[in-house]
């Protein structure tokens, strides 16, 4: 069998996170109920991170695509507990910059709604927030690199 790639393993790593949180679920559409077996999970983690070896090469390309397109929607258990609904698919080309992806050609609704949302509540200048830091008397603040000021007056 061929050494796993770090997203296989990043993916295996994400589905032994959700059974070591009691979110890690068996069966089509979660019906089988929580896995409680440590060894059930590891059966699970490389079936879906397609590194099994008792799947055909074909099958474990099938489940690791049905994992990634998971991933990307934000349909896993981590991504929902943590609010998460879409991370974006990393690399991908339908992925915004705004979400993961590096060579995408168009920025997706959720991008734009993140980058409208930092636009508005940065502030113009660090000599801007340098004043509101000197009115409520911040120490520190000639030293302070515009992040810092940004995240001192939180």
């Amino acid at each position: 069998m061929p050494k796993s790639t770090p997203s296989q393993r990043r993916t295996a790593g994400r589905v032994m996170h959700e059974f070591a949180h009691g979110e890690l679920k068996s069966g089509p559409g979660g019906k089988g109920g929580k896995v409680k077996s440590r060894k059930q999970a590891i059966a699970i983690a490389l079936s879906e991170s397609g590194a099994s070896r008792f799947k055909s090469e074909k099958k474990n390309q099938k489940s690791y695509a049905r994992s990634r397109a998971k991933e990307a929607a934000g349909r896993t258990a981590q991504q929902e507990k943590e609010g998460r609904s879409k991370v974006g698919a990393r690399g991908d080309r339908v992925s915004s910059p705004a979400m993961g992806g590096k060579n995408a050609t168009r920025t997706t609704a959720a991008g734009r709604k993140a980058a409208a949302t930092r636009a508005r509540n940065a502030p113009s200048t660090k000599a801007e927030l340098y004043e509101r830091a000197a009115k409520k008397g911040i120490e520190g603040r000639s030293r302070m690199t515009k992040q810092q000021l940004v995240n001192a007056l939180r």
